[in-house]
């Protein structure tokens, strides 16, 4: 009997040499348009440097979790300045878990290119993906990304949405084709718009706060209020192991018996949540041929010095449960839940002081941890899910990561 990974190879040895003699000139096209406008529309004070080009490929390939299991995914990576006609091979097997961050700037006009590489570890499968900013208002429903309205990209193929950035926040993108199987298998990522208020002329004044050149705010907030020194991303995900190692040789998928036994936080359970760089699989020492590869990208280690303000932009996309994130020692403040600024319509200061923010899949949060008055010293943000705390046999992981407080 041929053994399952031999079987494997020969299929990747199938593909490759299929995408070899396929003629890819028209197959990728990564479209950028030139800001010729001369109107500076991000306030940076340059008219010619408002569009931002990205581009980003969909495929497979592995991660490992915190106790060393190698995970079969679906997933993003980013090709933004790789010749189109070189994509497609840099790109196969390089999905990330999390996907790439993408961050702009209110007032830019965002073109992202998504091309669809293919499944190279299960060349059986021929799912279509897209991008869908979730939250987010788009221009217009066909770059939605949600297959029923819009346009859905067979392997092989590009597509290039257009984003007019008019709305600051902390949003989230994924996949939304087969949306619980490809976001189970990791098609998820984090995304999120910085003010314009950030641009403003040095000593403007926001009510009695000084804005000053460098300053930077969660949102427009007319009075300096989301004001913060450093901010960090923190996604919220989860995997079945089970589903993914389904994925891996079978289907259908055990849909109703989704049991998320790795609780992670960018792509991570602790302690690799505090690793500061990225994380190479294991693929290739598993018998997949070259591909030991950096998939785990963005650690979650949170650093400031004391008298800082954190703003942690804190979104989930878990497809099962509900998770809560609290940290002993640093005040919380929320200013910010789906994207949305905490204020009443005549100004009212809607934020509030909390321990503690529970969040379901597709919800966003905008937090500041404020440490004026916090020792110096190594705190924790965890979940309150005891369950989340693990790393599916292996006690102290899960969702868990430090705050280092040093000295200014």
């Amino acid at each position: 009997m041929i053994h399952l990974k031999t079987i494997i190879k020969l299929l990747m040895v199938v593909c490759f040499a299929a995408w070899l003699v396929m003629p890819l000139q028209a197959a990728v096209l990564s479209q950028c348009p030139p800001d010729t406008d001369g109107i500076d529309t991000d306030g940076d004070g340059d008219p010619a440097n408002d569009h931002v080009c990205i581009h980003m490929a969909a495929g497979d390939g592995f991660v490992n979790m915190a106790d060393g299991k190698l995970q079969y995914i679906f997933g993003f990576s980013d090709v933004t300045g790789i010749p189109d006609d070189m994509v497609i091979m840099s790109a196969m097997v390089g999905a990330d878990f999390p996907s790439p961050t993408i961050r702009v700037k209110e007032g830019q006009k965002v073109y992202l290119t998504l091309t669809n590489v293919g499944m190279m570890i299960r060349p059986d499968l021929f799912d279509p993906h897209t991008i869908h900013w979730h939250g987010f208002p788009n221009a217009a429903s066909i770059f939605d990304g949600v297959p029923d309205l819009s346009v859905s990209i067979n392997m092989g193929s590009s597509l290039t949405y257009y984003y007019n950035v008019v709305e600051p926040g902390t949003y989230m993108w994924h996949c939304h084709v087969e949306a619980t199987e490809h976001m189970q298998m990791g098609m998820l990522g984090q995304l999120y718009v910085e003010p314009i208020q950030n641009n403003l002329p040095d000593g403007t004044l926001l009510g009695a706060f000084v804005h000053h050149t460098g300053y930077k705010y969660a949102y427009n907030d007319g009075d300096g209020s989301t004001y913060y020194d450093v901010d960090y991303p923190i996604q919220i995900a989860s995997f079945d192991p089970a589903f993914h190692d389904a994925s891996l040789t079978v289907q259908p998928l055990p849909f109703a018996m989704m049991d998320d036994k790795y609780p992670m936080l960018n792509g991570r359970g602790y302690p690799d949540t505090v690793i500061p760089y990225a994380l190479t699989n294991t693929a290739g020492d598993d018998g997949y041929t070259m591909m030991n590869r950096q998939s785990q990208k963005i650690d979650a280690l949170i650093e400031a010095q004391k008298g800082q303000k954190i703003l942690l932009r804190v979104s989930s996309l878990s497809t099962t449960d509900f998770f809560t994130l609290t940290i002993a020692g640093i005040p919380m403040r929320v200013v910010g839940i789906g994207s949305r600024l905490l204020k009443g319509p005549n100004g009212e200061d809607l934020s509030y002081k909390t321990n503690s923010v529970t969040l379901g899949g597709g919800e966003a949060m905008d937090v500041i941890l404020d440490t004026t008055n916090v020792p110096v010293g190594t705190y924790v943000l965890y979940s309150t899910n005891l369950n989340a705390l693990s790393n599916d046999q292996q006690d102290f992981g899960g969702i868990m990561t430090e705050v280092v407080i040093s000295a200014p």
